[in-house]
């Protein structure tokens, strides 16, 4: 049964379970879901303040992608899972000749690929539901804005928790240009949902200061 399947009891406890699958990056994903999916329910709520035709179909598009991005999240919650069992799985092909420990290196590193590049995929959905907020909470009913917030709060969640998954993950990996590679989107990524962030807060956040969205976005929000 895939973690999806289960029921949301049944998927929290397998959470606190002793098992290392689901871990944080299947958390990480199922917290860009719920963000993705609470965008799409605002941008759909009647009473809105789209005033023009164009204010419409921006709201709509914003909305409806934020549903596709919550569903390709809820599927990241199985795929990351299923990715970092693969590399318990690789670490447990036997090591007693050269050959099979030839062919065991090889299994590792493409497991632990697989494993980085499924938490980037979080991030790139979590980043992309980021950037349909801040018309979503222009456009969308003023009364639901703590529900933006929250949206915002879980994809920033999203977001870094996934990051962390990428970052200890390439940590294994042979492949120097691979690495940098994505080391290098995981930065442009971050720098995305910090922009949001930081447009959101209506403020540029400096060095020793952090923006926060759950105060400063709900005035703004409710100021509009």
């Amino acid at each position: 049964m895939k973690l999806t399947d289960l029921p949301v009891s049944g998927l929290i406890a397998a959470f606190g379970s002793t098992s290392p699958t689901p871990g944080g990056g299947s958390a990480s994903a199922l917290a860009g879901a719920a963000g993705a999916a609470l965008l799409a329910m605002v941008a759909a709520m009647p009473k809105n303040r789209a005033s023009t035709a164009d204010d419409v179909s921006l709201l709509q598009a914003a909305g409806t992608r934020c549903d596709v991005i919550s569903h390709a999240l809820l599927d990241l919650v199985n795929r990351d899972s299923e990715a970092y069992d693969a590399v318990v799985a690789a670490y447990r092909l036997p090591k007693a000749s050269d050959d099979e420990k030839a062919t065991r290196k090889a299994e590792i590193q493409a497991a632990m690929k697989k494993a980085a590049e499924t938490p980037l995929e979080t991030m790139r959905h979590a980043s992309e539901a980021l950037g349909m907020a801040p018309p979503i909470a222009r456009l969308g009913n003023a009364n639901a804005a703590s529900d933006v917030v929250v949206a915002v709060e879980l994809l920033l969640a999203a977001a870094r928790g996934a990051r962390a998954n990428v970052e200890i993950n390439l940590e294994s990996l042979d492949d120097a240009p691979y690495v940098a590679q994505l080391r290098e989107e995981v930065l442009e990524i971050d720098r995305q949902c910090a922009a949001v962030a930081s447009h959101l807060c209506g403020s540029t956040p400096v060095r020793g200061r952090s923006c926060h969205p759950s105060t400063d976005t709900l005035k703004g929000i409710v100021r509009l």
